[in-house]
């Protein structure tokens, strides 16, 4: 797939919205990869805001300067149900995911004190996915794209610069003493699409060109982290590879 820049995705959405959605956006996943939960919940719930004011002027017919906060976010997302001769997902289904990712900010010890659950890794994983959920169907109606090609763009759209690895001359170093598998997923990551192996091998330092396909590579796609095209030769990691290296290599060095 052809992946479009994000001028072209959300066309249909003026800059002074589209740039604090992509911001707001990349923030949350920043800070997801990073371990920070708290700052990742309270980026989801400013999401929010940003993604209301993109619906109600998209109904409306007319979009707001910058992105503003309802008086009442329930009541507000409800309201957009009575928009009739728009589909389900901007009525119905994405009004009703931001009102979870709000109850998430306002009512996990996110936004203000006293509830009975602090910020967690369980909860951070629930906001990202819910807001990668919203994002894609933005895609969809903005770019009127199926929600597979959306889902994709979306993952595009994600900055997924990792601070062990260094790009110089072309090539990706990786600067931390990580397994030969974990450094092959951790440049995988950072790149949308696949990548041929020949880059691979130089930015991971693998001596057995051979062995490092028939072993790293292998294993890696037989567990599902990546998908190793021979014929091809090349390799692109997988959603599940994805959320290991959130979990485990960007955590770990």
């Amino acid at each position: 797939m052809n992946v479009s820049s994000p001028q072209v995705v959300f066309s249909g959405i003026p800059e002074a919205l589209r740039r604090p959605l992509l911001e707001e956006y990349n923030k949350l996943a920043k800070h997801y990869r990073e371990g920070h939960w708290e700052p990742a919940e309270l980026n989801g719930g400013k999401l929010c805001e940003i993604v209301y004011s993109i619906l109600k002027g998209h109904v409306d017919g007319a979009f707001a300067a910058t992105p503003y906060k309802p008086s009442n976010m329930v009541d507000a997302c409800r309201d957009l149900e009575k928009a009739t001769g728009f589909p389900r997902s901007v009525r119905i289904q994405i009004p009703r995911m931001l009102l979870a990712l709000y109850e998430i900010r306002n009512n996990r010890n996110v936004g203000h004190v006293g509830a009975d659950v602090d910020p967690n890794h369980m909860d951070a994983s629930v906001v990202l996915a819910m807001v990668k959920w919203v994002m894609a169907e933005l895609v969809r109606i903005f770019h009127a794209t199926t929600p597979e090609e959306a889902t994709q763009v979306v993952e595009s759209l994600t900055d997924r610069s990792l601070p062990i690895l260094w790009r110089v001359g072309g090539l990706t170093r990786v600067l931390a003493p990580l397994s030969a598998k974990d450094k092959t997923l951790a440049v995988l990551y950072s790149v949308p699409g696949s990548l041929d192996v020949r880059s691979l091998l130089a930015s991971v330092e693998y001596g057995n060109a051979s062995r490092y396909r028939s072993t790293v590579l292998k294993d890696a796609h037989r567990k599902n982290l990546l998908h190793f095209d021979p014929k091809a030769d090349t390799a692109q990691i997988s959603p599940l590879g994805s959320r290991y290296v959130e979990e485990r290599v960007a955590l770990d060095v």
